[in-house]
């Protein structure tokens, strides 16, 4: 694949951590999660009408892939909450677009990238009760194994696990850039 930078391309560090990056998954390994996602989601949530949340940005990607498998009716809309804008490092939780379909009496499903502290899912997943949903559910492509106590300790479904690594690709950023990548990559050891 041709990295080479042009004008208006990437910064060259973004470029150097994707060429010296570890891919962990290929299209097929996580064209098979997200089938597998998909069978558990209908079996759970086919018949209950659900609203589903697509987490911007990071969830738009696998969203995408996801919903395309769901063959049952259900209502698309999104909620976009970050602690990253572009850092490698989450911060205060910033509300930037609250979903637009009333959720009270409603089952909702969330879907995001990844789960690592899960902090901002935790977050979303509490205003989505607060909004009177009726059951709330949560589904990411990739669950971070991070050793650790977290904000939500685990997704309702989960496509993918990864080591405690910093990972982009497949809806995931590097510094805002590489979400767009066909692939799951982990930033090489040391940086």
């Amino acid at each position: 694949m041709d990295r080479t930078v042009t004008a208006g391309a990437p910064p060259d560090e973004v470029l150097e951590t994707w060429r010296r990056a570890e891919r962990l998954y290929g299209r097929a390994e996580i064209e098979a999660a997200l089938d597998a996602m998909a069978a558990d989601i209908t079996r759970a949530l086919g018949g209950s009408d659900p609203v589903v949340l697509c987490v911007m940005l990071g969830g738009l990607v696998p969203a995408g892939h996801l919903l395309a498998r769901l063959d049952f009716p259900l209502t698309l809309d999104y909620v976009h909450a970050t602690r990253y804008r572009g850092d490698v490092r989450g911060q205060e939780l910033e509300w930037i677009a609250r979903p637009r379909t009333p959720l009270e009496g409603r089952t909702v499903l969330v879907l995001d990238d990844i789960l690592d502290e899960g902090v901002t899912l935790a977050a979303i997943l509490e205003d989505c009760r607060a909004r009177g949903a009726r059951a709330v559910h949560s589904a990411v492509l990739v669950d971070k194994r991070i050793g650790r106590p977290r904000a939500l300790e685990r997704a309702d479904f989960t496509g993918l696990s990864v080591p405690d690594r910093y990972v982009f690709g497949f809806g995931m950023d590097y510094r805002g850039y590489l979400r767009n990548l066909p692939a799951i990559y982990a930033v090489a050891e040391g940086g």
